[in-house]
């Protein structure tokens, strides 16, 4: 058996034109697979692998319609091996014994098997052991699919042998290119049917999609079956059918016009504000909409050092934990942890006591310039630097009670300025009353050096 045919077949040996539209656009070669530039490429894990020439056993992981099954045939393609896939829904252990000796059979004659299990989370512990001997030994190589975490689904044992490489939802880049594709590939794609998309409905087809090709595929081969036939023989697929097609209303949004920016400003506003309910209700209009993630993670990342800050430090966490289960989950699974973070930012004690510090402080570097460092608290490697008085008089605040001394770090022109100036919300009540204490043990040893009383670094 060939794994791949001619052009007159899918890859699963179908008729090409009654294969849906994404199987008929499956890549057949790497360089006309779209996305997952992290796997693919010289330095990547992926790039590394096929450079080496040598078969390894892999999962596959992330969401559906990001190329998993794609990648495993093209592989096994590029090891020039004999493809075996299995649905583990529909396969068991009996299906695995057949496999292993026709691969050993194979491997006798020279030739490689890759066997491909697609759902591989579905196989229970007794099909595992069973691919475990195989696996190990070279007989075959294996190569699954999952949306699932393999941690938690794959047998410790199996999934050392492994190695999990992780696929992220599709991004509009590769989404659109592939979109291309099919409105212009006449053998494969749709670029025999004349279709003309207008660009309402391009946008609301890729936005829909939430990374997943074959969802976008699928939703566009529906709407230009149902589009009339136009002057000249063209099929006009407007924003109505693509609607349609996908189950979805498009809501009115632009990324880059008005509106973006009218949503944006709400739901930051509401964070501030700390209305939860609000905020959630903005959050799930610009993902509904389309909106990527990532960009609304970014603006919440800036809002919690922005307008919480210190006032909770965990905020930060709060948003950076929430983009690592994204970039895990994708979309839709994905969204719960951006409606997290929305809401622990809503309900946080506000302070902007940290964003007012650093504006002011970078206000005082560019209006003053370069202004020279304390010899005090200079590094000083080298003789000549000592004799020029480079850390002559620095105080090592660890060789002092309270590991506090009086010493002068800002130029000075600066000297005395304050910055950050903490709230007495939240987590900067204690930051304030510690900075405080700070201070006031600084102007004793300050008041005790003044006097003569306290020696060289007047320390309590």
């Amino acid at each position: 058996m060939e794994l791949f045919e001619s052009g007159t077949e899918t890859e699963g040996g179908e008729p090409l034109e009654h294969a849906p539209l994404a199987e008929r656009l499956r890549p057949r070669s790497l360089e006309e697979f779209v996305g997952q530039e992290h796997l693919l490429g010289g330095d990547t894990p992926l790039g590394r692998l096929l450079a080496s020439g040598r078969p390894a056993s892999l999962i596959f992981w992330g969401p559906p319609g990001t190329g998993k099954t794609t990648l495993a045939r093209l592989l096994a393609r590029t090891w020039q091996a004999e493809f075996v896939e299995f649905s583990a829904v529909l396969s068991g252990v009996a299906d695995i014994r057949r496999v292993v000796g026709e691969a050993k059979r194979r491997l006798r004659q020279g030739r490689r098997t890759v066997l491909f299990i697609d759902e591989i989370h579905r196989f229970n512990k007794a099909q595992q052991d069973a691919l475990l001997p195989h696996a190990e030994s070279g007989v075959l190589t294996l190569l699954g699919a999952t949306t699932e975490n393999p941690s938690f689904e794959v047998i410790p044992a199996l999934l050392s042998r492994l190695r999990v490489l992780v696929l992220h939802p599709l991004d509009e880049k590769a989404l659109e290119a592939i979109l291309e594709r099919a409105l212009s590939d006449r053998q494969r794609g749709l670029g025999a049917w004349r279709v003309e998309l207008t660009p309402e409905a391009r946008r609301h087809v890729v936005a829909t999609a939430f990374g997943d090709a074959r969802r976008m595929l699928g939703a566009l081969e529906v709407a230009v079956q149902a589009a009339p036939l136009g002057a000249g023989g063209v099929r006009r697929v407007d924003l109505k059918l693509i609607e349609e097609s996908v189950g979805k209303k498009a809501l009115r949004y632009d990324k880059s016009g008005d509106e973006h920016y009218n949503l944006i400003s709400a739901l930051h506003k509401s964070l501030r504000g700390s209305d939860p309910d609000a905020a959630l209700y903005w959050l799930a209009r610009m993902l509904e909409a389309g909106e990527d993630p990532r960009y609304l993670l970014r603006r919440m990342m800036r809002f919690a050092s922005e307008d919480v800050g210190l006032a909770d430090p965990y905020a930060l966490m709060q948003v950076s934990a929430a983009l690592t289960a994204f970039e895990l989950q994708g979309m839709p699974e994905g969204a719960l942890a951006l409606a997290q973070a929305a809401v622990y930012l809503a309900l946080a004690p506000k302070s902007n006591a940290l964003y007012t510090g650093f504006k002011a402080a970078q206000d005082d570097a560019r209006r003053l310039g370069p202004l020279e460092v304390p010899l005090a608290i200079r590094n000083a490697p080298t003789r000549l630097m000592k004799e020029l008085g480079y850390a002559k008089d620095y105080l090592y605040p660890h060789d002092h009670p309270e590991a506090l001394v009086d010493q002068d770090y800002l130029p000075d022109a600066l000297r005395g300025r304050r910055y950050y100036q903490p709230t007495d919300r939240g987590r900067e009540k204690a930051i304030r009353q510690r900075l405080q204490e700070i201070q006031q043990h600084k102007a004793r040893l300050r008041a005790r050096r003044q006097k003569g009383s306290g020696g060289s670094g007047g320390q309590d």
